[in-house]
């Protein structure tokens, strides 16, 4: 039966045998990912490329491909092979958006001056209409539209935010936005005001590129919001306290707009903190399972492992585990989710971690670190 089947449907082995090959090869190619990295002021002087492997954990050693004063924080677009930067050209503050292009290289596209200080964080929205960038020099929030191929044009908002807490000395006495970024529904903005202890929530215009004040959420006193996070369900929201090193958990609801803290949790306890005469808290991730919730810790250069609770939202600290390298300013998962990147803003260096798919533990991938010049962000490309 078996060979007149095969007789049917003119059944060529050799052929079977170049298809299996062909969907195995395609399979391996899925495997590399690319991912780029923004560098600093001070020794960075470009965008970075690199191919990560996700199946063996290996990445190959990064090449610059754009050439741009400290392209900070870098943002993919959501429908185009663009990727945009906040750098300085000509000693000014700028918004610049590239095209990615085979093996990884960057074509520049354009740039935009920001207008009012350098931008710490920037995001585009799910329309692809338009971008954020958050000032924190400056105090200000910067709104800019998107053309229908990628390129940044000129800035159609900008909010400055008002006032300061006062409590943690010389950083808190004016407002200090830190992070811009999108409720899971796109219909709200948020931006965490280190200076003024709160996430100011904004409502999005999107067809105008424009945003209304709708809400705030203030964290503890004196906590220094940084960045934030929403859980996998969108019930809640993490932010990450520079100041405190603690992770504000908050109960988000969807309809309003509106968030309410529920709980707080250090990310290092006292003792791990007076064994360091600097201690700031960076950057916070959420797996894409939503078990798993990180933290970066610079001066105890550290990511912190939580275990999170869906359904209380409230976290619970698991490990600290080295970075094996100084002061990680900024930490990213792969799109595999198998794997953390930690950037080493002083040591010059990305290590990569296998991250524990049943508890989240991360364990490091011995020799598998590689230099980039004062790496300030970590962006994978889908």
């Amino acid at each position: 039966m078996t060979a007149v089947f095969f007789r049917k449907i003119n059944f060529n082995p050799f052929k079977a045998c170049v298809f299996i090959c062909l969907i195995s090869l395609i399979q391996v190619a899925k495997a590399e990912q690319d991912v780029y990295f923004g560098t600093g002021s001070k020794l960075g002087d470009g965008i970075y490329h690199a191919k990560f492997d996700d199946a063996k954990g290996k990445m190959s050693e990064p090449k610059k491909v754009a050439d741009i004063k400290a392209p900070g924080f870098l943002a993919k677009h959501p429908k185009l092979d663009v990727i945009y930067a906040v750098a300085s050209i000509n000693k000014k503050p700028v918004v610049a958006a590239y095209k990615t292009v085979k093996d990884g290289g960057l074509t520049f596209i354009n740039y935009t001056e920001i207008g009012d200080g350098g931008g710490a964080h920037i995001a585009v929205h799910s329309s692809g209409k338009f971008l954020l960038t958050a000032q924190y020099g400056g105090g200000s929030v910067a709104v800019f539209p998107l053309g229908k191929k990628g390129a940044v044009q000129k800035r159609s908002q900008l909010i400055d935010h008002q006032g300061g807490s006062k409590v943690y000395l010389n950083r808190q006495n004016s407002p200090h936005p830190h992070w811009v970024g999108f409720s899971p529904d796109s219909q709200f903005a948020f931006v965490p005001d280190l200076g003024m202890d709160t996430i100011m929530i904004y409502r999005v215009l999107a067809d105008e590129a424009k945003l209304v004040e709708h809400s705030r959420a203030d964290t503890v006193p004196g906590g220094g919001p940084r960045h934030m996070r929403f859980s996998t369900n969108g019930d809640y929201i993490y932010l990450l306290n520079e100041f405190a090193l603690s992770v504000s958990s908050f109960a988000y609801n969807k309809e309003s707009g509106t968030a309410e803290l529920i709980s707080v949790t250090p990310t290092l306890d006292e003792g791990l903190k007076r064994q360091e005469l600097f201690n700031s808290a960076s950057e916070i991730l959420v797996h894409p399972n939503g078990l798993f919730v990180y933290s970066a810790n610079r001066g105890h250069d550290s990511v912190s492992v939580y275990h999170n609770n869906e359904v209380s939202g409230k976290l619970a600290l698991q490990e600290h585990e080295s970075i094996r390298g100084s002061f990680p300013r900024n930490i990213n998962m792969d799109n595999s989710g198998k794997w953390l990147f930690a950037a080493g803003q002083h040591s010059n260096t990305v290590s990569v971690f296998a991250i524990d798919q049943t508890n989240g533990l991360l364990q490091y991938q011995t020799g598998n670190t590689v230099n980039v010049p004062e790496p300030i962000c970590i962006l994978f490309k889908d």
